[in-house]
């Protein structure tokens, strides 16, 4: 683990801030359980045992590092700059979630804490759980909105046959927010056994930093085999943002290498308008407190949340990570979003181009990257994290197209 420094790189300070965004905005109940979670991350760090088991879990469960690809016929088609995906969907469970989860369930195990839960919007991050739970014998619940569990059922299938416990939340739409609500209710009835694993970086300190952490090894991979492949830094990286994990741990590394360009792409839904019908809480939203930290969120004139939507059920959260939030107040990060049509057609693109069939999260990424690409140097280096697999979406995609998969 990297020793941080005064740096862009070395927040949150000792509240959980990184400036005005994050902190820990919890019960009485749960304040101790953050407080004793946070103290044995901080010793988990300096621990060169949990880095060991950490560092030979990554390598051969999770299959790390994962691939640097150069998109060869992408970059073709588009006629612009040099293409390269950072293949974070190869990884075990098909997307970058599971780096998290060996992280924080280690942590876990180093509290003594037997019973696991999780929200999860998209599937993937609840699989994650699902799966390192059964490699360590734990007891596992996974809160899915109701609307999510029937566009994402294969992975809701998958949760199950790894022994998890899949509740479904009727509440709200019955998406990713109302999932993490329910989860948090359970940790405080459950606080003497039970083991929140937060997917994205954002909820109280020291969860933001915690899944930064852990997901920073995206990074670090990329730029070490971008230097090996090209012997130079990227000139741009992008990633997709929903609650913002795969893309602070692409970030992360690169935020001193002020030469980079960074931008991070929202799901803009039916458009970034009056009615909202999207998910781009940096775009359309302003500051507030939910699920334990303050960010940026979607809310009405009475500061009531509203709800996120997108094409994509783990981009549809109203609220962002707070790191994302401080880094775009300081203009750090370019933050920009991508409708819900723009990301099917970049779906139907990389299928044909390349051969891989992306979940339509980085999709929306890839969107922004048929947007700029043609624009740039040939010499201009674009890497983007394909965080996750499509195999979750195909239902949704077939639907969203008009093809009926059971005709």
């Amino acid at each position: 683990m990297n020793n941080f420094v005064n740096t862009l790189r070395a927040g949150p300070d000792e509240n959980g801030r990184f400036g005005e965004f994050g902190g820990m905005f919890v019960s009485e109940t749960l304040m101790p359980l953050i407080l004793e979670l946070n103290n044995q991350y901080e010793n988990a760090k300096t621990d060169p045992l949990f880095w060991t088991e950490m560092d030979d879990l990554l390598k051969n469960y999770v299959g790390r590092p994962s691939p640097l690809y150069f998109a060869e016929r992408l970059t073709k088609h588009l006629q612009g700059a040099k293409i390269f995906l950072k293949r974070d969907e190869l990884n075990h469970t098909g997307a970058h979630k599971i780096n998290n989860v060996l992280g924080q369930i280690l942590v876990a195990r180093r509290m003594g804490k037997s019973r696991i839960i999780a929200e999860t919007g998209a599937g993937q991050h609840g699989v994650a759980t699902a799966t390192v739970c059964a490699r360590f014998g734990l007891k596992c619940i996974v809160f899915m909105g109701k609307t999510d569990v029937e566009r994402q059922s294969p992975n809701v299938f998958r949760m199950r046959l790894l022994g998890a416990e899949v509740i479904p939340v009727t509440s709200g739409r019955g998406t990713l927010k109302d999932a993490m609500n329910e989860a948090m209710r359970d940790w405080v009835t459950n606080v003497h056994n039970t083991f929140y694993c937060i997917g994205t970086v954002a909820g109280p300190h020291p969860y933001p930093a915690m899944v930064r952490d852990f997901q920073s090894i995206i990074g670090r991979e990329a730029k070490e085999q971008l230097m090996e492949a090209e012997g130079k830094l990227p000139d741009t990286i992008i990633a997709c943002i929903g609650g913002g994990s795969n893309a602070m741990g692409l970030f992360h590394a690169f935020l001193d290498d002020h030469s980079v360009n960074i931008i991070g792409v929202e799901a803009g839904g039916m458009g970034v308008d009056d009615r909202m019908e999207h998910a781009a809480s940096l775009t359309g939203g302003r500051p507030g407190v939910l699920h334990g930290n303050r960010t940026y969120l979607l809310q009405d004139e009475f500061g009531q949340i509203i709800e996120g939507h997108s094409i994509s059920a783990g981009l549809d959260y109203p609220g962002i990570g707070p790191e994302h939030s401080w880094l775009h107040d300081i203009k750090r990060v370019d933050y920009v979003s991508v409708t819900d049509s723009e990301a099917l057609d970049a779906f139907q693109l990389c299928c044909t181009q390349e051969g891989i069939i992306p979940a339509l999260e980085p999709s929306h990424a890839l969107a922004h990257v048929m947007k700029i690409a043609p624009n740039l140097e040939k010499d201009h280096i674009l890497l983007l994290n394909m965080c996750g697999r499509g195999d979750k979406d195909i239902f949704t995609v077939a639907n969203a197209l008009g093809e009926g998969l059971d005709d």
